[in-house]
């Protein structure tokens, strides 16, 4: 199938034909649980509040990008590849921010987090310089890791048609951004077993994520 025969099937079909391939989407992540499919109903019956906190959430992706790069210049490829993914999600933010206007919606004031909030408090600080730079990539490819997850549910079980697509879109997005973080996490450990501790990610995450899934928030 070439590209324009692959342009001429409909959104509905192409949901098909990538259905197989991401049914073990959470697996390739290594997310320990999966989201339940009935968090989209709340979600598409929450549409300018969900809206909303996805728009900070991007907003929250493009400086935690940012406070990277200010903290780490001296490696002038993830200044690089970090830039990129910074200006993404700050194009995400307005892409976010337009849907809102043209539904009628307002942006409303930004949300606290709990989700990310005892991500933080899991992060480790009291380290060297290095564990707490590797420590901070896999705190952003964790948040990127269930925020594709996240859309991917959303585009799979949202009635909404456009924004079914526009999740879809996203979660592809997300999917490059977790693996750049955690690739680099992997590229700049100096006294760090990344293995092993993105293993410890991965289980607080799992555990942590039980008690969330029934509000209207991105990571809720």
């Amino acid at each position: 199938m070439n590209a324009n025969e692959w342009e001429e099937i409909s959104f509905k079909t192409k949901k098909l034909c990538i259905c197989s391939y991401f049914l073990n989407f959470a697996a390739m992540l290594g997310l320990k649980l999966l989201t339940d499919p009935r968090w989209a109903n709340i979600a598409e019956a929450n549409l300018e509040e969900i809206l909303t906190d996805h728009a900070w959430c991007e907003q929250k992706a493009a400086s935690n990008a940012i406070t990277l790069i200010t903290q780490n210049s001296e490696h002038q490829d993830l200044v690089d590849e970090l830039t990129t993914i910074a200006l993404e999600e700050m194009q995400h933010f307005q892409m976010v921010v337009n849907i809102i206007k043209e539904r009628g919606y307002t942006l409303g004031r930004e949300r606290k987090d709990d989700y990310v909030g005892k991500l933080v408090k899991f992060s480790k600080k009291d380290g060297s310089r290095n564990q707490a730079f590797i420590d901070r990539l896999l705190f952003a490819a964790m948040i990127e890791a269930r925020s594709c997850e996240r859309f991917r549910v959303l585009s799979q079980n949202i009635k909404d048609e456009a924004l079914a697509k526009f999740y879809h879109e996203l979660m592809v997005s997300e999917a490059t951004h977790y693996t750049t973080f955690l690739n680099f996490a992997r590229k700049y450990a100096v006294d760090v077993d990344v293995d092993k501790r993105w293993k410890e990610w991965l289980e607080f995450e799992g555990n942590l994520i039980k008690s969330y899934g029934n509000k209207e928030a991105i990571h809720g």
